[in-house]
């Protein structure tokens, strides 16, 4: 049975800061959606965030804002969906960082297609980039990075199409069956999209954040569901903002 970590469970969120310390840490998509806010919270705990995505001026915004609130955040442009890219990507981190100790991977696209109108190439996007990219960073850490760690955010639990399930499926076997090759894997599934809010996204990068900590460095092949508050009709932003 797939555990899952409410916002309230022990240890949500009670990591506290310094506790990822010299560990350099990379992020896929951290530029949007739950990206961002992962990103924050691996930056509070103190790692160094490497933020990878494929837009260059919004992962220069989201660096400079971790960097403006003490954090250490590099942004490096690639598209993960494409192996050599992750491997240069890879290589940059080993260059500046001498180190890559674990990599959150957003593997976490959407379908907006009916599945019965899904197209081919929309199916082969869809593939591309929540399960292949992940079995190519997968296969790369194992050869190249023996020791790091990958927490991969799957498909959210809310996208009821047809299409969600193999993909789901594929990634929590990529996970389980991991340790074979003694890679250490973990999967979490949020139970909604990301509402662009980091305060309501936080359980998620709470459950990123405890699997990251040195404490659990010996769970792999962990599937866990994350349910997170609804997203209320009126955004945190516009209750500030009066």
């Amino acid at each position: 049975m797939t555990p899952a970590l409410s916002p309230s469970s022990p240890g949500s969120g009670t990591q506290g800061p310094g506790v990822l310390a010299g560990q350099i840490v990379a992020v896929t998509g951290a530029d949007q959606g739950y990206g961002r806010a992962i990103s924050a919270g691996l930056a509070r705990a103190g790692a160094s965030v490497v933020l990878i995505g494929s837009n260059s001026e919004t992962l220069a915004v989201a660096a400079s804002s971790l960097e403006l609130a003490g954090g250490t955040a590099i942004p490096i442009k690639a598209d993960v969906g494409v192996p050599l890219d992750w491997l240069s990507a890879q290589n940059r981190i080993l260059e500046i960082f001498g180190a890559l100790h674990g990599i959150v991977h957003l593997a976490d696209k959407r379908a907006h297609t009916n599945f019965t109108m899904l197209s081919e190439n929309e199916w082969m996007d869809l593939f591309n980039c929540n399960v292949k990219s992940s079995v190519a960073i997968a296969q790369i850490v194992g050869r190249r990075l023996p020791g790091t760690w990958l927490t991969i955010v799957g498909p959210h639990l809310d996208e009821a199409g047809l299409q969600a399930y193999p993909q789901r499926g594929a990634l929590r076997g990529l996970v389980e069956q991991a340790h074979a090759e003694d890679l250490r894997l973990n999967l979490v599934l949020p139970s909604r999209a990301s509402s662009g809010e980091e305060a309501l996204d936080r359980p998620l990068a709470d459950a990123v954040l405890a699997l990251a900590t040195p404490a659990l460095a010996h769970l792999r092949g962990t599937v866990l569901e994350v349910p997170l508050p609804p997203v209320p009709k009126m955004r945190v932003t516009e209750v500030n903002a009066r």
